[in-house]
C-alpha cells in the first residue's frame, strides 16, 4: 500500500511543479503577488509602478506618487477604494471598482446633504480623490480654488461690494469658508509670499517649496523663520524674517481661517457685522500658525507665539486687524504721550486749588 501511495507521489510531482511554475509566471507577468494591493504591506507601491509614470500609463490615470504619498488616502492604499483589481490587470480589461465617498466619510456627507450646494456639486467636483489632504494642509487660496470652479471670483466680488467695503482685499485674503461656515473660533495662518519675477514692484504670489528650499538651503525651510529650530516660532523670530534683507522680497500674509473646517455652507447673519472680526477686543483672534509648503504640495504648520500676529511692529506687515491689532510698546509710548498731555492742565490746576487763598486777596483788589 505505502509502494503505490509513493508511485502515484512520483508521478504527481511534475504536473505540480508545472502547475506552480505556471502560477508564478503569470504573477509575475501581471506585476507580482498581490499586484492590486501594492504588495504585502497592503499599500500602493505596485499600483503606482504603472500609474505613477504619465509616458506609460497617459495623462487621464496618471498619479503623480511624489503627491499622492503624502494624502490622507494613500495611509489607506488603493484598494480601499479600487478592491475589485485582480491578479490579471490590465491585461483583464475589466474596469475597476470605485467606493463611495459615503463609505467612509458619512458624518460628512449627511452634513454637506443639508447644504444647497448638495443637489448641484458632488464629492468629487472639488475634491480630487488622490489629491485629498486635511484642512490644515492647504492653502487658503487652494480652498478658493475649489469655490471658483462655480462661483466666478469677479462675480462674487461684484456681489459683495454691495454692501462689504474693501471686498476685493477681503475676498483675496480670506478663505469663503471663514465667512460660510460656522465654526466657533478662528485662527491665523501665515503663509510666505513673493514678489512675482523678484521684480520691485512685482506683485506677491504664494511662494512654492522649490522657490523657498533653494533660498534656505541646505538648513530647510524651517530655519528661514525657526531660528533656533524649537518647532515654535517667537515674536522676536517674526521680527527679524521681517527685517532680513536677504528676504527684502519675501513677505509674511496673514490669512484668517476656521479653526474647525466643516462641509455645512451657509450664510451666517452674525458675517453681515464688522465687528465679528475688526472688534472683537484684545483676547481675540491670538491663535496663528506659519504654512510651510513640502514638496507633495501640502503646507506643515508651526507655532507661533499667542497673540504676536497681531503685533503691529514684528508681525506680518500687511496684516492688520482694526479692533485687534496692536504693540505693547507703542501702547506704552501712548501711554506717555497721554500722560504728558495731562500733566500741564491737571498741574496748573492743581497748583491753582493750592494757591487759592494767596489769591484771594489779590484778585478783590484788582
Amino acid at each position: 500500500m505505502k509502494t503505490e501511495i509513493i508511485k502515484w507521489t512520483l508521478r504527481l510531482l511534475p504536473a505540480l511543479a508545472l502547475l506552480a511554475a505556471v502560477s508564478m509566471a503569470s504573477a509575475a507577468e501581471a506585476g507580482g503577488p498581490g499586484y492590486a494591493y501594492g504588495g504585502i504591506t497592503g499599500k500602493s507601491g505596485n499600483c503606482l509602478d504603472c500609474h505613477g509614470n504619465a509616458k506609460n500609463i497617459g495623462d487621464r490615470y496618471f498619479i503623480d506618487p511624489v503627491k499622492y504619498e503624502h494624502t490622507n488616502h494613500a495611509r489607506i492604499g488603493c484598494p480601499a477604494c479600487h478592491d475589485s483589481i485582480g491578479g490579471g490587470h490590465p491585461g483583464d480589461q475589466l474596469v475597476p471598482a470605485k467606493a463611495g465617498c459615503l463609505e467612509c466619510h458619512g458624518d460628512t456627507a449627511e452634513e454637506y446633504a443639508r447644504t444647497a450646494h448638495a443637489a448641484k456639486a458632488a464629492c468629487n467636483d472639488c475634491h480630487n480623490p488622490h489629491l485629498v489632504h486635511a484642512p490644515n494642509e492647504i492653502s487658503g487660496q487652494e480652498m478658493n480654488r475649489m469655490c471658483a470652479t462655480c462661483h466666478n471670483n469677479e462675480g462674487m466680488v461684484a456681489k459683495h461690494a454691495r454692501w462689504l467695503p474693501q471686498a476685493d482685499l477681503h475676498l483675496g485674503m480670506l478663505p469663503c469658508i471663514t465667512c460660510h461656515t460656522g465654526s466657533k473660533n478662528y485662527v491665523i495662518t501665515l503663509y510666505i509670499i513673493k514678489r512675482e519675477g523678484y521684480k520691485r514692484n512685482g506683485e506677491f504670489k504664494l511662494a512654492g517649496h522649490a522657490e523657498l528650499e533653494k533660498i534656505a538651503g541646505a538648513k530647510g525651510i524651517r530655519s528661514m523663520i525657526d531660528g533656533n529650530g524649537d518647532n515654535y516660532i517667537s515674536l522676536a523670530e517674526l521680527g527679524l524674517f521681517n527685517r532680513n534683507p536677504a528676504y527684502k522680497h519675501l513677505r509674511l500674509q496673514g490669512v484668517l481661517t476656521p479653526e474647525t473646517v466643516t462641509h455645512n455652507f451657509e450664510i451666517l447673519e452674525n458675517r453681515w457685522d464688522c465687528t465679528f472680526c475688526h472688534a472683537s477686543g484684545p483676547d481675540a483672534m491670538q491663535t496663528s500658525s506659519i504654512a510651510l509648503p513640502d514638496k507633495s504640495g501640502a503646507f506643515q504648520r508651526v507655532a507661533v507665539e499667542k497673540g504676536a500676529v497681531l503685533d503691529t511692529l514684528n508681525g506680518p506687515p500687511d496684516f492688520y486687524l482694526t479692533g485687534a491689532s496692536r504693540n505693547a510698546s507703542l501702547n506704552k509710548i501712548g501711554l506717555v504721550i497721554i500722560a504728558g498731555g495731562m500733566v500741564m492742565p491737571v498741574g496748573h490746576g492743581f497748583l491753582r486749588f493750592l494757591t487759592r487763598k494767596n489769591r484771594k486777596g489779590k484778585e478783590h483788589q484788582s
